[in-house]
């Protein structure tokens, strides 16, 4: 049959083969039980609602992610790109967000911060397009190698400049809400 060190290869290479063909790697995804990705945004989560955050599940984050953080906008209003939600320093062991996060700067996940929207508050601004046609809202997720070295409060532009070069992945969740005239 050969020697012993072809046998063992053989197998090796067997067992690489076998191994290799059942390796499944997930893709990091962002997912709500309240829409799906690029359906409408129910009410209760707009201004003419409750306003209440949506829950939020992730899965398949990137190896070494230490820190996630969440940005929420909306680019299709008036006056350009409208921030809804800033959240950053969220540890790497929470897949998750419930609905109806407090709207305060630091919160009792492992020290995760909100930061200041265009609302000029911490925390969650859900949708408030003027009447029209439909605005879409991105929740942003970005896996991140390091803690973000930010005060509570921060804006998305300082959120975004303290992420450079520590973005290991990222994923969205597009939804979509309208105003009728009233």
């Amino acid at each position: 049959m050969g020697s012993p060190a072809a046998y063992y290869s053989l197998i090796l290479a067997i067992t690489l083969s076998i191994t290799g063909a059942h390796e499944v790697t997930m893709a990091f995804a962002l997912s709500s039980t309240a829409f799906k990705d690029g359906a409408a945004i129910p009410v209760k989560h707009t201004c003419d609602g409750a306003d209440v955050s949506p829950p939020l599940a992730w899965s398949g984050a990137p190896p070494g992610t230490r820190t996630f953080a969440l940005i929420a906008d909306d680019p299709d209003a008036p006056a350009g790109t409208w921030v809804h939600w800033v959240l950053y320093n969220l540890p790497a062991t929470v897949s998750d967000l419930p609905e109806n996060v407090a709207k305060v700067e630091t919160l009792d996940l492992g020290g995760a911060r909100q930061g200041r929207t265009d609302f000029r508050r911490p925390g969650y601004g859900g949708p408030c397009p003027p009447p029209g046609p439909a605005h879409r809202y991105f929740f942003k997720l970005y896996a991140l190698d390091a803690l973000l070295n930010l005060k509570a409060g921060a804006q998305k532009k300082d959120v975004e400049a303290a992420m450079q070069g520590h973005v290991l992945g990222t994923t969205q969740l597009m939804g979509t809400y309208a105003r009728q005239k009233r």
